[in-house]
């Protein structure tokens, strides 16, 4: 019985790592916050917990209902694009824009803003609804019982070992970007992410 929860653990942990590994909103969002130093263990908090909730009731069952649902993944799918249209003209904005780049180093965020941001590259993300309540609550029907729980363990742990190691490992790039040009690139790159995946939400809707 050990053997087979283990098995679970294992395989839900590494579901939920290659899941998350991908580059996405708000693996560029805890990056950028990282390298700020910026609310980073309550962000990193946020993400990692809002994982294991919509993990939680995928695999209680709602991945189901949510998947027989193209309202509610359209309303979401709408919001999404439309959020991260606006965060990528932010993106760009620092990065063309000196002042907006000091304002940004000088870490001016407030707690509340970063926080609202953080929930909602988190939940106006349909691919997040897909990837955590749809996919590892589909995939968790193969197992049952403690097996089932384990699975889930293994998936949520797999959240909070991601974010807290991407968002205190960014501190190692610090060197790097100690140069304004730097920033600019990153912002660039953060912007550029942002547009392709609102782009990408869009297509999807239509």
């Amino acid at each position: 019985m050990g053997t087979a929860l283990h098995s679970a653990f294992l395989a839900g942990f590494l579901l939920g790592g290659s899941l998350i590994l991908a580059i996405g909103a708000q693996n560029a969002f805890i990056l950028r916050q990282g390298l700020l130093r910026q609310h980073v263990f309550i962000l990193c908090l946020i993400c990692a917990f809002s994982d294991a909730f919509l993990i939680s009731i995928g695999v209680a069952g709602l991945g189901t209902l949510v998947s027989g649902s193209p309202v509610l993944i359209t309303i979401v799918t709408i919001g999404g694009a439309v959020f991260l249209f606006a965060y990528a003209f932010q993106a760009f904005r620092r990065a063309f824009h000196p002042d907006a780049l000091h304002a940004a180093r000088k870490g001016e965020t407030s707690l509340s803003a970063a926080v609202a941001t953080c929930l909602a590259f988190t939940f106006l993300n349909p691919h997040v609804y897909l990837d955590t309540v749809v996919l590892v609550g589909s995939l968790s029907g193969a197992y049952e019982g403690s097996a089932r729980t384990s699975f889930a363990a293994g998936a949520i742990l797999a959240s909070f070992v991601w974010f807290y190691a991407l968002g205190y490992g960014a501190r190692l790039l610090q060197p790097v970007f100690a140069r304004p040009a730097s920033w600019r690139v990153l912002d660039t790159l953060i912007g550029a992410v942002m547009a392709g995946l609102g782009l990408n939400l869009v297509v999807r809707l239509v």
